[in-house]
């Protein structure tokens, strides 16, 4: 009989690419494509230049780790495709970020549709709400949508489309961004 070892965050760390520790499995995550990949940069450059006008919190592109307490899901962490944390940093500043992000935009990428898909990102979702994620943005590149989920009212998500303009309160108070400059990149 065979015996599974659990990973760690420390596991994590050292593995290549983009990944999420789960149930002491270490879960890959495919490559984005263009428009996935574009989309999320736009929201990772306006929330950069959000922090630095504030000189409050910090913004991350896709990659960043975010180190949480196990959830009874038994995830432990998240890597949002772009995320604003406005916690304290670590002193070793080469190790994931400790807590949850104050506010986590996932966008889907081509194999992100379908009941498997949505039943797992309501997951994913749920998670960051147990963690004390604020504000969730699933951004949909083929609907052009950017629907907003909040901590204090998870099943009522408000939806953005083309010709609005999206916001994240409270997470990233005073924050926005014209959802066509999302996605015509």
């Amino acid at each position: 009989m065979s015996t599974v070892t659990r990973s760690t965050l420390d596991d994590l760390l050292r593995t290549e690419g983009k990944a999420e520790l789960i149930g002491g499995r270490i879960v890959h995550y495919m490559p984005s494509g263009d428009l996935p990949s574009a989309s999320a940069g736009e929201i990772f450059v306006s929330l950069r230049q959000y922090a630095k006008k504030k000189k409050k919190g910090k913004a991350y592109p896709d990659g960043v780790g975010y180190a949480v307490r196990e959830l009874p899901s038994g995830r432990e962490s998240f890597s949002p495709d772009a995320s604003y944390y406005d916690g304290p940093l670590s002193r070793d500043r080469m190790c994931f970020l400790k807590g949850p992000p104050t506010f986590a935009a996932e966008v889907r990428s081509e194999n992100d549709y379908g009941d498997a898909a949505e039943e797992e990102m309501a997951a994913k979702r749920m998670d960051h709400f147990a963690a004390g994620t604020k504000v969730v943005w699933d951004v949909d590149p083929e609907a052009r949508t950017v629907t907003v989920y909040r901590a204090e009212n998870p099943t009522k998500p408000t939806i953005y489309k083309m010709g609005d303009t999206a916001e994240a309160e409270p997470a990233v108070p005073g924050w926005k961004i014209k959802v066509k400059d999302i996605f015509d990149v």
